[in-house]
């Protein structure tokens, strides 16, 4: 039942947060939006609580970890991204690369770890993940730089998992 409610009150706020303007209600919304916004959270909460509880762990609606999320973003993955757009443009002008493959093992865990690292990972300029062993939770990743065959997660992806440890296990 917690399942149905968690997912009903996450889809409510999204709605009411995506559609706030001018209304009756605080100022933001008229009835018939709230109306409909509850209907449509009801639907979504009947559809979607399957599959966003599968493993019922309810260890993300913890608000700490959510600040170490927002932490997380607005520090080491901006400032990881920063670097490499900077280090990507360098290596366009100059016609310095070496691609390649290559495997890191993070010992993340979680699916939600794993996932958070691949898509953080993905969305860095000059790497990419291309495959997850889903049994040993290792990551392939193409590299624009390939300076060693057997890099450690750090070279790929600096200090990101030991921020997604905090966030997801």
């Amino acid at each position: 039942m917690i399942d149905y409610v968690v997912t009903f009150l996450l889809s409510m706020l999204t709605y009411l947060f995506l559609t706030a303007s001018q209304g009756e209600v605080w100022g933001l919304w008229s009835l018939f939006e709230i109306s409909t916004g509850i209907i449509l959270s009801l639907i979504v909460a009947i559809i979607a609580t399957k599959v966003l509880f599968q493993k019922k762990s309810y260890r993300m609606l913890n608000p700490v970890r959510w600040i170490n999320f927002l932490l997380y973003f607005i520090g080491p993955f901006f400032i990881a991204l920063t670097k490499a757009n900077i280090d990507v443009a360098y290596r366009v002008i100059t016609g310095k690369i070496n691609p390649g493959i290559v495997k890191i093992s993070p010992d993340l865990k979680t699916d939600l770890g794993i996932t958070l690292l691949a898509d953080s990972i993905t969305l860095t300029p000059g790497t990419l993940t291309v495959d997850i062993d889903e049994e040993k939770n290792d990551l392939y990743i193409h590299w624009i730089n390939v300076t060693t065959l057997e890099p450690s997660t750090h070279h790929i992806c600096s200090n990101f998992p030991q921020w997604i440890r905090r966030i997801a296990e």
